[in-house]
């Protein structure tokens, strides 16, 4: 995934960056059938990961309206088992949130070790959407706040979030899914013109389109002053929705082992006390099934008995 991997080093222009190449998969068929394949995996390699309890990872997803977040999710970690896994899907924050510092309601979604968290949106929303409408004027701050570097500040209030979270064994891997506006724009109109899809739109999201190229200058903004080679930015053509799929797939597991969760090995002195457990253990599955042989006993003769009525 190297391709599609931005870990600081160079500049990101997003607009060299493609929406709509198949270049590791152009077959469609052949892309779902590596998912299923990798889905098998991802599902061996989270449960070794639980069990390990060794470290943790967050899978972190952004972009615009209409890229696919959602059905992202939903195709590539439907996978996954419940324990261990939660998603967090970050929206306009609340009042509580606003009393508090901007990763309060993040640190409250960090995944304990052995754990996975998906972020549907995430911390980067204060340096997206808040850089482009500049939320953080209209919000509360200290007099000595100088609020033109705000954003800047945030900048590196992340990447020191996210260096912590490393040495403290949660790895962060962000996910750009990156979506042309022309493709955001048909999306849109299958919204309207499809009544199963009419709960989907929204006329905010539309409202957004406004602030277009505000918003790809945020996003290249974001990743080229946070993307680092342990927190990497992926940059995922998003215009082909079973591309973006497969290579979010190739990313979720190539992250996975790298990280090389294992089962924990029994120690030698705890194996020896398994005997004790089996001797008693088999004790009373012979119980169980010496029960279960009077009771099939019973039964027999309780037949036996009915039949010799039914004669008589």
């Amino acid at each position: 995934m190297k391709k599609y991997c931005y870990d600081g080093t160079g500049h990101f222009d997003i607009n060299k960056a493609s929406t709509d190449e198949t270049e590791l998969c152009p077959d469609r068929a052949e892309a779902e059938a590596r998912i299923e394949k990798n889905n098998e995996k991802i599902d061996e390699l989270q449960q070794k990961l639980y069990a390990d309890k060794k470290e943790g990872v967050i899978f972190l997803f952004q972009a615009m309206d209409a890229a696919g977040k959602d059905g992202t999710i939903r195709a590539v970690l439907t996978c996954l088992s419940p324990h261990g896994v939660h998603e967090a899907a970050f929206k306009a924050p609340s009042s509580e949130d606003l009393a508090h510092d901007f990763l309060w309601r993040i640190m409250k979604e960090v995944p304990a070790k052995g754990e996975i968290a998906i972020f549907n949106r995430s911390h980067y929303e204060d340096v997206l959407i808040g850089k482009v409408k500049e939320l953080y004027k209209t919000q509360a701050n200290a007099r000595r706040i100088d609020l033109d570097k705000v954003i800047e500040n945030r900048y590196e209030d992340i990447r020191g979030f996210e260096k912590y979270l490393y040495h403290n064994n949660i790895r962060v891997v962000k996910i750009f899914l990156h979506v042309s506006k022309k493709e955001q724009a048909k999306r849109f109109l299958s919204r309207i013109e499809e009544p199963e899809k009419h709960w989907k739109f929204s006329a905010g999201d539309y409202e957004e389109r406004k602030y277009w190229d505000a918003y790809q200058e945020a996003f290249e903004s974001a990743i080229n002053e946070t993307a680092t080679k342990h927190s990497p930015w992926y940059i995922v053509p998003a215009d082909h929705k079973w591309y973006m799929r497969y290579i979010v797939s190739e990313i979720i597991l190539k992250t996975l082992e790298d990280m090389d969760p294992q089962f924990p090995v029994v120690t030698k002195e705890r194996r020896e006390t398994f005997e004790s457990y089996r001797e008693e253990l088999t004790k009373e599955v012979g119980k169980v099934k010496d029960k279960n042989k009077d009771k099939d006993k019973d039964k027999k003769k309780k037949k036996k008995t009915d039949k010799a009525k039914d004669k008589e």
